[in-house]
């Protein structure tokens, strides 16, 4: 990886826009994500849904739809042609109930894309304490707040 230097000087980086760099950074990891899902095969929000149903005995695909619905603003459409999809691709099955659950070749794919996201983390974790971590989402979250906004993940 290339060496990382920082854009300003503490005494600059005050002045600058956390709008930008906030949105620059959900952008590229964002990005970075999904081009590795891409290569799995899969769409972030199918990788959500699959996430969603493979703990225990699959989920009700109207609870799984009323999480996700609000990530990344993707929409209960998208949602219902996502899980189309993947029962197309007979990663999962839906019974009469609207039950979604995991086939062992979701399952497999799931544990691979899960095994592959680990490092995907550690890449965009290096060089950052899980202090830092855990400081600048609070510091996020507080100027959510600050401005009337509304954000939360499961």
């Amino acid at each position: 990886m290339d060496t990382f230097t920082y854009s300003h000087s503490d005494e600059d980086l005050i002045d600058q826009p956390i709008g930008y760099w906030a949105s620059a950074a959900g952008e590229s990891v964002v990005h970075h994500i999904r081009t590795m899902l891409a290569e799995a095969g899969l769409t972030q929000p199918q990788w959500w849904i699959l996430n969603q149903i493979a703990a225990g005995d699959g989920r009700d695909k109207e609870a799984v739809i009323g999480t996700l619905r609000g990530y990344l603003n993707v929409g209960d459409g998208a949602l219902h042609h996502d899980i189309s999809a993947l029962h197309d691709r007979a990663l999962l099955t839906e019974d009469v109930t609207g039950r979604l659950r995991i086939t062992d070749e979701g399952r497999s794919l799931r544990d691979n894309t899960a095994a592959r996201q680990q490092k995907i983390r550690a890449e965009i974790h290096e060089g950052i304490s899980d202090e830092e971590y855990v400081r600048t989402l609070k510091v996020l979250q507080r100027m959510i707040h600050n401005v009337g906004g509304a954000a939360w993940h499961h």
